[in-house]
């Protein structure tokens, strides 16, 4: 399944582990630091202080794009891994898959149902009691009746 990566996936991935590296944060300590030892040789000129605005703020620019692209590859990686589970799990809402797609006011719809889950689940005194979108409501009453039930003592 795995096809050839393009050059600007391969250099992506390449750009990204270097300067998240150890190593990448040693240069730019050092280049600081070879900026600030060349001040008084430069007289702290206005020229000296041009170089490390345009060279950090080049970097920065180009860095915005890098960790953008990174960001999404491994959000979408997440979002399908748990598209799988969900898909995969016979009490989980298929409703779920590709939510991102939702508008931040459904989301927030859906969030207050799930506050609403925690709530019942704060009610429950088995931990291992679950709800799942469709039936959250049905599931607790028919659930706590039948952990109700077990604890009475029959006649």
């Amino acid at each position: 399944m795995k096809t050839k990566k393009n050059f600007f996936e391969r250099f992506s991935n390449w750009a990204t582990a270097a300067t998240g590296s150890s190593a990448a944060f040693m240069i730019a300590i050092a280049a600081i630091v070879v900026w600030l030892a060349t001040g008084p040789v430069a007289k702290y000129s206005d020229t000296w202080q041009l170089i490390i605005n345009t060279g950090t703020t080049i970097i920065t620019f180009l860095m915005v794009f890098l960790i953008q692209k990174s960001q999404n590859k491994d959000s979408k990686a997440i979002h399908l891994k748990l598209n799988e589970l969900l898909a995969a799990h016979e009490g989980a809402s298929n409703r779920m898959v590709d939510i991102e797609d939702l508008t931040e006011k459904e989301l927030d719809h859906l969030h207050q149902f799930y506050q609403q889950l925690s709530d019942l689940a704060e009610t429950e005194d088995d931990i291992t009691c679950t709800h799942s979108i469709d039936a959250a409501e049905q599931n607790h009453l028919l659930k706590a009746g039948r952990y109700k039930k077990s604890l009475t003592p029959e006649n």
